[in-house]
């Protein structure tokens, strides 16, 4: 019983454990970001700061009235090492920053202007004060805004590395977050930055109604004709929803190798991965081989794997024109049927509607509802046979089918060689680009970016993530709920975890409660001797209590035991039938108490 249910209490335990992973890792995680970063915050201490601990150091008051909660205090970020792009907006401008003048051509004339506002901003809640981005500030409208780089980033032995953060501080309806990095051209001019202006690759999360979506984009030139076309990555395997929902800040981030891989990462974590040559649509490189265009079937071909026997001939007993169905001649008419009733009536209780013309709407007519006189009867109206099956029924006569001797398989055109092939085994050399651009189209407003950092050096991107997203997430796992709240928020996405809280809260208290109110735990009375003579039942051991009693019992019956034996020794010859009679009479009544049902209650008694 005892494991049974632990058995159980450990089972509920489990599976409360289990709907808490996804809360306990993301808490667990922001406390580790917490401790790192405050760290990283002491150690980045100035000079000042440093004498002012010595100061305190020789202040005579204890260290104990001294220690305060830790506070996640905000500094810039400061790029260190090669880049090619680093930008935080913590100046409070958008200079270096150029906005568009130029129009959509596609589009409405109302609707065509890249009017959309920029500013730039902290963040609606922010919990990072000093902490300030660029802010999407229009809803509905054209944007686009864009920056030259440090240099051209050209592809050679070294990867690209490219992140930034993104807000949606006001959730996303339908719009994108997405950048372009801007091809290097002679005619590059960003004043008239807009869609159709060529960009190398293209990355970041964009969504519409429930389409969640991540993109990877690149422009791949066609060696033979110079003509570039889009290739798109495959897409992640990971749900994107929170994402886009959590109003939390994320930072994406786009690797790009000399070997042609690729990842995608989201808060430091890959989502997706791949290879340039075989995870990318569609290919970077054609078939070797396309079907022959000129190429036709012949009149004769037979694609027919079956045809109908043409010897067969229709049996002279097939009847084509028996019925399916026939009457049952052996059905009888139930008794009390009434056959000059009819099954409907019309409505006794109905009145002619007072606006009925004759005229234009017919003669009116009591609408029509189940007769009373066939409740009580098995049926009303004219008395038909049931139908049932033709036994004799076979249908139209088709020849059977056979193999087709003439069958030739499927027909498809004659394979010749592509007159367009190409193979590229580097497409990670694309085009250089020189500049980054926003071009967007968003139904909700305020979304917010921060931190864009371009480079080729990994160790340099992490530690540029480190100083400026690490930071946000150590204040908002600072400002982030308790465990209770947490829950309450998961079940909300997730209803179906209320079902998994009232069973880890209700079975182990259900269980406890008919461990305790039921089964062997329950005392039991004492059985007499008689009752485990007749159950065979096992002796519970003496307590320690009445050994006790025994002990000093059988210490005083010893002292008499030698004074006592001479005198039965005599009592014994003339005790002897007298010993024997009520010998005999024990054993009869131990007889009858092990028969009678009785016994033990009279026992007890």
């Amino acid at each position: 019983m005892h494991q049974k249910v632990l058995l159980f209490v450990l089972l509920a335990a489990g599976l409360l454990c289990l709907s808490l992973v996804p809360v306990c890792q993301a808490q667990d995680l922001d406390e580790d970001v917490d401790v790192e970063d405050d760290l990283d915050l002491g150690l980045a201490g100035t000079e000042d700061d440093e004498e002012e601990l010595e100061g305190d150091e020789q202040d005579e008051t204890p260290p104990a009235t001294k220690t305060a909660a830790p506070k996640v205090t905000y500094r810039a970020p400061e790029p260190m090492g090669e880049h090619f792009f680093a930008e935080s907006f913590d100046r409070g401008t958008l200079d270096g920053w150029v906005l568009s003048k130029a129009k959509k051509d596609d589009a409405d004339e109302e609707i065509a202007k890249y009017d959309g506002k920029w500013a730039v901003e902290e963040m609606k809640d922010s919990k990072l004060p000093g902490d300030k981005g660029l802010v999407l500030k229009s809803r509905a409208k054209h944007h686009a805004i864009s920056a030259h780089l440090l240099r051209p980033f050209a592809f050679d032995a070294m990867p690209l590395i490219i992140q930034y953060e993104v807000n949606f501080q006001s959730g996303i309806d339908c719009g994108g977050a997405y950048v372009k990095l801007l091809s290097e051209t002679p005619d590059l001019d960003l004043d008239q930055f807009v869609d159709k202006t060529p960009y190398t690759i293209m990355f970041g999360p964009d969504k519409c109604g429930e389409d969640y979506k991540l993109h990877f984009i690149f422009r791949h030139k066609n060696p033979k004709t110079g003509e570039y076309e889009e290739k798109h990555a495959k897409k992640p395997d990971a749900d994107l929803r929170s994402y886009f929902t959590d109003k939390k800040t994320h930072l994406y981030t786009l690797v790009v190798n000399s070997d042609n891989s690729f990842e995608v990462l989201v808060d430091q974590t890959v989502v997706n991965s791949g290879n340039l040559l075989t995870d990318v649509t569609p290919a970077v490189n054609p078939p070797a081989e396309i079907e022959d265009p000129n190429d036709h079937k012949p009149e004769d071909w037979d694609e027919r794997p079956k045809i109908q026997d043409p010897d067969a001939v229709k049996p002279e007993d097939w009847d084509e024109d028996a019925p399916a169905q026939i009457p049952d001649e052996d059905a009888v008419k139930p008794d009390g049927w009434l056959d000059d009733e009819p099954e409907y009536i019309g409505d006794p209780d109905a009145i002619k509607p007072d606006d009925w013309d004759e005229d234009m709407d017919g003669e009116w007519e009591a609408p029509q509802v189940p007769n009373p006189a066939c409740e009580s009867a098995p049926g009303c109206g004219p008395w038909k046979r049931p139908m049932i099956d033709n036994p004799n029924y076979k249908g139209k006569w088709k020849p059977p089918m056979i193999d087709n001797p003439n069958y030739q398989g499927i027909w498809k055109p004659r394979k010749i060689p592509n007159p367009d092939y190409f193979e590229d085994l580097q497409p990670f050399k694309m085009t250089p680009f020189s500049a980054l651009g926003l071009e967007l189209w968003s139904m909700t407003s305020d979304i917010f970016f921060d931190n864009f950092f371009i480079t080729n050096d990994r160790n340099t991107a992490d530690r540029w993530a480190a100083d400026g997203w690490g930071l946000k997430k150590a204040a908002e796992g600072a400002a982030e709920p308790g465990l209770a709240a947490q829950m309450l928020t998961a079940a909300e996405e997730r209803p179906w975890l209320w079902i998994v809280y009232v069973l880890t809260v209700a079975l182990p208290l259900v269980l406890i409660v008919v461990f305790c109110c039921t089964g062997k735990d329950k005392k039991k009375t004492p059985a007499t001797a008689a009752e485990y003579k007749k159950t065979d039942e096992p002796q519970p051991d003496v307590k320690e209590e009445e050994g006790e009693e025994e002990e000093k019992a059988e210490e005083e019956n010893s002292k008499s035991a030698a004074e006592d034996k001479s005198d039965e020794d005599e009592a014994a010859a003339e005790d002897g039938e007298d010993g024997e009679k009520e010998a005999n009479s024990d054993e009869k009544e131990d007889d009858i108490l092990r028969r009678s049902p009785r016994s033990r209650k009279v026992r007890k008694d």
